[in-house]
């Protein structure tokens, strides 16, 4: 089932930007690469998006958690006394029933140490403007299922399933939050060739505070078609199909409405 897009004006014969700049803008956008970088690849040509992001979560066995108070009674002696106290009442945190539930669809693992650190495999799409090459797409901001609002700055995102390649997950990503996927038409979503790149950030996680993150980046740049101009919105397609895990974590936090704008290279957060 597809999201509801607002304000949307379809023009599936948009020009495509130029090969030629897209290559400088990719290297461009791994200049500007953030300080907390701790690893990077970029690949220029004769790079397959399918395999080179095939999705391994480590050789050891994934830490899994009965329920979200099996794992609750896990992280209180690793973490900060405070830490699990401000999940999902701090504005824009997620609780312990969504760490709960991406630990048993896959999508987060846990190493055991003192504190753990979560590890998330994303996929990252910088979708090209079909009317500027010096724009992408940014969600801006996300309204969340509790009320709060989540600032986000940033291109398309969306974390990655085990054994899940980039090309897979860029279409599954674009099918979810912004709903412009036509099935069975490998068309509407092309990831330029030459563009993925890798890059590794360790930072303490935004949506659960006092537990160490560590974000492996698979990032492409992308054309998609039928998107509007200027700025519009997106009701979330669903992050997970309905499943017992979805029932016991009842009580998650869900992103409900999605906030789009296209914003200049030198002007957003990549």
């Amino acid at each position: 089932m597809f999201p509801v897009v607002n304000n949307i004006s379809s023009d599936s014969s948009s020009p495509r930007p130029d090969i030629f700049f897209l290559a400088a803008l990719s290297l461009h956008l791994l200049i500007k690469s953030p300080s907390t970088t701790r690893r990077c690849r970029l690949f220029l040509q004769n790079t397959n998006p399918v395999t080179s992001a095939s999705m391994a979560f480590g050789g050891s066995k994934p830490l899994r958690f009965p329920s979200p108070q099996s794992l609750s009674d896990w992280l209180k002696p690793r973490l900060p006394s405070d830490s699990l106290s401000a999940w999902g009442l701090a504005p824009g945190t997620k609780n312990l029933h969504n760490l709960w539930l991406e630990l048993s669809q896959g999508e987060t693992s846990l190493n055991d140490s003192y504190p753990p650190t979560r590890t998330v495999q994303v996929a990252t799409i910088r979708i090209l403007s079909p009317t500027s090459p010096f724009e992408i797409l940014i969600e801006s901001h996300q309204e969340l299922s509790d009320g709060s609002v989540r600032q986000r700055r940033r291109p398309l995102s969306e974390k990655m399933k085990p054994g899940e390649g980039i090309e897979e997950a860029v279409r599954r990503a674009v099918r979810e939050e912004l709903g412009f996927l036509v099935p069975d038409s490998a068309e509407s979503v092309r990831i330029v060739p030459g563009s993925y790149w890798e890059r590794v950030e360790e930072r303490v996680s935004l949506s659960y505070p006092g537990l160490p993150a560590r974000y492996v980046l698979h990032s492409v740049d992308a054309w998609v078609d039928g998107l509007p101009e200027g700025e519009f919105s997106t009701e979330e397609g669903g992050e997970y199909e309905d499943s017992e895990d979805v029932r016991v974590a009842e009580k998650a936090v869900f992103v409900k409405k999605h906030y789009w704008k296209w914003m200049r290279v030198d002007d957003s957060a990549v």
